[in-house]
């Protein structure tokens, strides 16, 4: 008997059990010998094992099969292309949801453009739980473009007449793609009258990040709304980072981290003090160690407090400026000795996030 035959129907095995079992152990139990199956010999004999399953005319089969190659591309960067080749074929007629949303999952996992039109295809899909697995899977399989045929499906997404698939839709277009056009923003605007308070407030937080001014209004409404869960919403006024948000954000909570960094992005002398001793720890550290190349990095689409001190003597590592500044007691000066400090200690650098 081929060796590859027995883990695979231990496999199923698990699964079918899983499938009928009310127990939730029964479902940890499948995936946790997925990923033990993922980790054998650098994840080929489960790409292996699980591209046979995907033509099996048993459905549980298939979606074992899909679990199996998207658990290996997962685990194995080197296996995403010849994961994305195995799936995008049998996507074409497989027409069993369960096995459909595997599919899905398994293609979010190896971040191939290929699977683009398969996603596309299936955003329109008569089951709502898959649209929302499409729309969240998205985060990772782009075509790179603006208005790529996935942009265009999220955006169509959002307007969904399932509220989940409306919030996972602007969550992915809003705050996990970085795309900005006029179509994107007045997709998000629409999302700020959803019914559903969170697809508005997802809305609100995509339009925040590319610092739409009429997102503040926005965002001084949901932090002055009663009974409210402001953790994105306070998120989102961090990065807009204006003064005219500090009336709304003296009614949240003092006490609250988010509070608090949100108040220091928008309050403007505690923003510039911030910036100023970002800008003195790269000078100070230029003048204790000559030509290190120290620089400073602003993110767009987050606030002030996500400034990156880089340099090039470790250029896979950086160090977070708030939280460097912080572990140095708020001295720019002393914040700079403790790179040079690090770098002593580690040629290779060190992250202080």
């Amino acid at each position: 008997m081929d060796d590859t035959v027995g883990p695979a129907e231990r496999l199923v095995a698990a699964a079918r059990l899983a499938r009928v079992s009310e127990a939730d152990h029964d479902g940890h139990a499948y995936w946790a010998l997925v990923r033990e199956a993922a980790q054998e010999e650098n994840g080929e004999p489960a790409l292996r094992r699980g591209s046979g399953l995907l033509g099996s005319a048993d459905a549980l089969e298939r979606k074992v099969g899909c679990d199996l190659v998207g658990s290996a591309a997962d685990t194995h960067e080197s296996l995403r292309s010849a994961a994305a080749t195995a799936l995008t074929a049998p996507a074409e007629v497989e027409t069993e949801t369960s096995v459909l949303s595997s599919l899905v999952c398994a293609l979010g996992r190896t971040r191939d453009r290929r699977g683009v039109p398969v996603l596309v295809g299936l955003s329109g899909h008569e089951d709502a739980d898959l649209r929302r697995q499409v729309a969240s899977e998205f985060t990772f399989v782009t075509s790179g473009l603006s208005d790529g045929p996935d942009v265009r499906a999220l955006i169509r997404l959002t307007r969904d007449e399932d509220p989940e698939v409306r919030d996972w839709a602007a969550f992915t277009l809003g705050f996990q793609r970085e795309q900005d056009t006029t179509a994107i923003r007045d997709a998000l605007w629409a999302c700020t009258t959803d019914a559903c308070d969170e697809v508005r407030e997802e809305g609100a937080r995509g339009l925040a990040r590319r610092h739409d001014p009429r997102a503040v209004p926005l965002i001084a409404r949901l932090l002055e709304t009663d009974g409210w869960s402001h953790s994105f919403t306070l998120d989102a006024a961090e990065i807009l980072g204006v003064p005219a948000l500090l009336p709304a954000l003296a009614a949240c909570d003092p006490a609250s981290p988010e509070t608090h960094r949100a108040v220091a992005a928008c309050d403007p002398v505690r923003r510039a003090r911030l910036e100023d001793d970002a800008w003195t720890v790269v000078t100070e550290l230029e003048r204790l160690r000559p030509g290190i190349g120290a620089a400073l990095d602003s993110p767009r689409y987050e606030s002030v407090h996500a400034m990156r001190l880089t340099h090039r003597e470790a250029a896979d590592a950086g160090y977070d400026v708030a939280e460097l500044l912080s572990r140095a007691g708020g001295d720019p000066a002393r914040a700079a000795g403790l790179v040079v400090a690090d770098l002593t200690r580690s040629p290779g650098g060190r992250s202080a996030t």
